[in-house]
């Protein structure tokens, strides 16, 4: 054994020994920490599909931003005023932009002016007076101020929901900026997703007001009543609404609020309304600290507020001129709580009862304590997975790679005998470096990135039958066991690598425009065929090296399924190019109306809520329809699955925002069918501002990736071959897309990928194909063979990779399709239907259109 192969079997021991110790700790926390500290500091992270969780998508409100901005400069310049005794009322503008107060009369104006010019310099002030009108005041904020509020606004609340996340106590949050106006929370693990929801997406904009109690004979209830039946206003709508529909019966500058109180006794819970005056006496800014206490009558938890020094001031000022009134606190446009003040109250402090549980109250204390979001925040996407779907997630995708990968193996050692072997070792060792990258990197695994590993086995397979296939022909030509092998590996290389760069660059375009999921397989694809090229062109090559030092290297022998094919596949290129006519008319037509969302959109695209529940027992499909059916919840779709006692439903609609229906569904099933438990495992929310996105990013993707993949063939072969390689893409995608619109299956995000998977699957086959006829034009060309008999030749002598490249990914993917679960079943149907597609487009239509471009051209250069 000379010097070089021994460096080289250490290199490679090293790398397996380093691959095994890195991920140990992924599996196990039983080891030391000089372990995870030298090896693998983070280990594999799991995805909120396969350990449960929550992960949101929410969009600030930057006009409100900048409206409540100005509201609170609009304020302290009216605080000013009243200082000055000048009294000023507001009105209504006709700009949302700007604030007009009233004065008096024109004797202030002066003061006015001189008060407003150095004091305020965020605010854009005009003051007008006219003849015959009282003076007004206009203002609005600068522009440097309304661009600064928009820029920090997102920045702002990202940090104050980080902070409240962190006294919740989520392990390994991910809260990070997207685009211009969203922030993307990740909260694993997390046990009550409702009252994280409800935490998150609190407002807090605490403000204390006064209740008017000189109009205490005003029948609110019965005003209340009237708009309801007027049709002005539904119990549910915004309290805005009601008071624009009531505004013409309520006293000048008041407004309806709503109390909830909860008896304590009956746990009943009843909304009063209360009129409430305009005017803010104090906001949540005056307040310092918030902790929860317990006391009271009935030992009832309540949250106790220390002041700043000015919102002491002033509280003190308020309680003292309102003694034997009741002060409304009100939280997000809720009224917490309404006490009536006994006496002056000094020392800075207050505190809030409202019947809370402890858990609200702690949760009140938490937004309080660390701050008001500078804008309401609106939840566009919210995908939760519960602990025990994300479990058996695991179990499946356990499951369909251990059948996938003992099909593929077995396969292996039949059909290639000792090579299979060796095959198989490098797919062993490609899986192990795949789970140390992943570890490395610290990478999320996720259930479509499972199936991005599973599937990068069944592409994998492919470079070692190249190099078998190839080794076959060499044997045929009489080489020895050593030159046969050589030239196996020397003429399959750059076969090999122009495969694999293909599906780099579709894998990349999923990463770079995908969301999590599909994120989450392009990277798993990637490393796998990443270090795919490692083990096989590397690997293997050294363990045959190996045996030929030991003298252990036999002649090799083979199975084969067609011995020396002589097919004219081009004869029937008139009948396949028909045929596929029509299937991508099909499919072309189904774009369109994809397009129009006249097709069967998930509600990644369409916009609305998916909703996964478990039963304790079977159930009757149409006794859930029935039961949702009285809820008149639109329109609802059901589909059941048997014998998980699955229920998944799905209710599109196109709203900006989630709706939240899981709990209406839920409360839905449970009361009308009772005796079957009905458990929520996860649910999807999309509004349909960012399905749009999807959508876009999902186009943008399929075009960038067939770009850059004629650029690369272009390069590598000639512009002929990356034109016929893209047509055959299209060709495969739309047809795919066509069947799956013919077969009314779901386009979702996993069909997205399926069919961007099959693009870089079924250019892999057209490049294997252009190679061969690369190769036997230079050879054969000057010899007056014609093309097409060239093509036929070519297709021939790789009819039987073709063969058990197709066998071994379908063998992986049939695998997925029925243990993967509900979830990726349409997605591994769609990679099946691919895989029959991208083998016949190869040898179909890739290679009569190269015939057809080619004759093209050279009809051109004759004339």
């Amino acid at each position: 054994m000379n010097k070089s192969l021994k460096w080289k079997i250490l290199l490679l021991a090293f790398i397996a020994f380093f691959s095994a110790t890195s991920i140990i700790p992924s599996f196990t926390p039983n080891v030391p920490d000089w372990w995870k500290k030298y090896f693998a500091p983070e280990g594999l992270r799991l995805g909120l599909d396969l350990q449960g969780g929550m992960h949101l998508v929410l969009r600030v409100n930057l006009e409100k931003a900048v409206e409540n901005s100005l509201d609170f400069a609009a304020q302290d310049l009216k605080d000013a005023l009243i200082e000055k005794r000048i009294s000023v009322v507001k009105i209504k503008s006709p700009d949302q932009n700007k604030v007009i107060f009233t004065l008096p009369n024109t004797s202030v104006l002066q003061t006015v002016r001189d008060m407003t010019e150095g004091d305020f310099p965020n605010l854009d002030i005009e003051i007008q007076a006219e003849e015959g009108t009282f003076p007004r005041i206009i203002m609005g904020l600068t522009e440097d101020r309304v661009e600064f509020i928009k820029k920090n606004a997102v920045n702002q609340s990202l940090e104050i929901i980080r902070n409240r996340i962190d006294q919740f106590g989520v392990a390994e949050p991910v809260i990070v900026r997207q685009g211009k106006d969203e922030i993307v929370i990740q909260l694993p693990g997390v046990k009550d997703p409702d009252r994280a929801l409800g935490l998150i997406g609190q407002t807090a904009q605490l403000e204390f007001k006064m209740v008017d109690e000189d109009n205490k004979g005003l029948d609110l209830n019965g005003i209340i009543s009237q708009a309801i039946l007027a049709g002005q206003w539904n119990r549910g709508e915004s309290r805005e609404k009601l008071n624009n529909a009531v505004r013409n019966q309520l006293p000048q500058n008041t407004e309806l609020y709503f109390e909830s109180v909860t008896d304590n006794q009956t746990g009943l819970k009843t909304d009063t309304p209360l009129l409430i005056l305009d005017q803010v006496m104090m906001s949540g800014d005056m307040v310092k600290d918030a902790q929860v206490r317990v006391g009271g009558t009935f030992n009832e938890p309540y949250v106790t507020l220390d002041l700043t020094g000015r919102g002491g001031k002033i509280f003190g000022q308020v309680t003292e001129k309102n003694v034997n009134k009741r002060f409304a606190i009100i939280l997000d446009d809720n009224v917490k709580s309404a006490p009536v003040i006994r006496e002056k109250i000094l020392g800075g402090s207050a505190q809030i009862s409202g019947n809370f549980n402890y858990e609200d109250a702690t949760d009140l204390a938490i937004v309080l304590r660390i701050g008001a979001l500078p804008a309401p925040v609106e939840i566009i996407q919210n995908l939760t997975v519960g602990a025990s779907l994300g479990q058996d997630s695991i179990n499946k995708g356990l499951a369909a790679g251990l059948l996938g990968t003992v099909m593929v193996l077995v396969f292996m050692i039949v059909y290639y005998r000792l090579s299979g072997i060796i095959a198989n070792f490098a797919l062993m060792l490609n899986v192990m470096l795949l789970f140390a990258g992943l570890a490395f990197m610290n990478a999320t695994l996720t259930l479509p990135g499972i199936a991005g590993i599973i599937l990068s086995i069944g592409m994998a397979v492919d470079s070692n039958v190249l190099i078998f296939e190839r080794m076959r022909e060499e044997f045929a030509l009489g080489k020895s066991v050593k030159s046969g092998v050589e030239g196996g590996y020397q003429k399959a290389f750059w076969t090999i690598v122009d495969s694999q760069v293909t599906t780099l660059i579709t894998a990349l375009a999923l990463f770079l425009f995908g969301t999590g999921p599909i994120k989450g397989f392009a990277v798993t694809l990637s490393f796998g065929v990443t270090f795919n090229l490692f083990t096989t062109l590397f690997g293997t090559k050294l363990v045959y090296d190996f045996m030929h030092s030991r003298k252990a290297l036999k002649p090799i022998k083979f199975m084969q399924f067609l011995s020396k094919p002589n097919i004219d596949f081009m004869s029937v290129r008139k009948v396949t190019f028909a045929i596929s006519g029509v299937l991508v008319l099909i499919g072309l037509f189904s774009f369109v109306q994809i397009l129009r969302g006249q097709a069967n959109l998930g509600v990644d695209f369409a916009g609305g809520s998916m909703l996964q529940y478990k039963a304790e027992k079977q159930f009757n499909l149409d006794d859930a329809r029935s039961a949702l059916k009285r809820y008149n919840l639109g329109d609802v779709e059901l589909q059941q699955v048997v014998d998980d006692n699955q229920l998944i439903v799905k209710l599109k609609k196109s709203e900006a925002v989630v709706s939240n229906l899981s709990h209406q569904v839920t409360e839905a099933l449970n009361t009308e069918m009772s005796d079957y438990h009905f458990i929520l495992e996860s649910q999807s929310e999309i509004g349909s501002s960012i399905s749009e996105v999807l959508r876009d990013k999902a186009l943008e993707a399929i075009f960038i990736s067939l770009f850059g993949v004629i650029v690369y063939l272009a390069l590598r072969f000639d512009l002929s071959f990356g034109i016929a390689a893209a047509i055959a893409t299209f060709h495969d995608v739309i047809v795919v897309l066509g069947i799956c619109y013919l077969m009314n299956i779901e386009i979702t995000l996993l069909i997205v990928t399926a069919l961007l998977t099959l693009a870089g699957y079924s250019l892999n086959d057209s490049v294997v194909v252009f190679d061969r006829i690369r190769e036997n034009l230079r050879r054969d060309s000057s010899k007056g063979e014609g093309f097409i008999s060239i093509i036929n030749k070519s297709i021939n002598q790789i009819i039987s990779r073709t063969i058990v490249t197709s066998l071994t990914t379908a063998l992986v993917i049939l695998a997925i399709f029925i243990l993967g679960g509900v979830v990726i079943h349409d997605f591994s149907l769609a990679l099946l239907l691919g895989v029959l597609v991208g083998t016949y487009s190869s040898i179909f239509i890739a290679s009569p259109v190269l015939y057809l471009w080619a004759s093209k051209k050279a009809g051109a250069r004759a004339a």
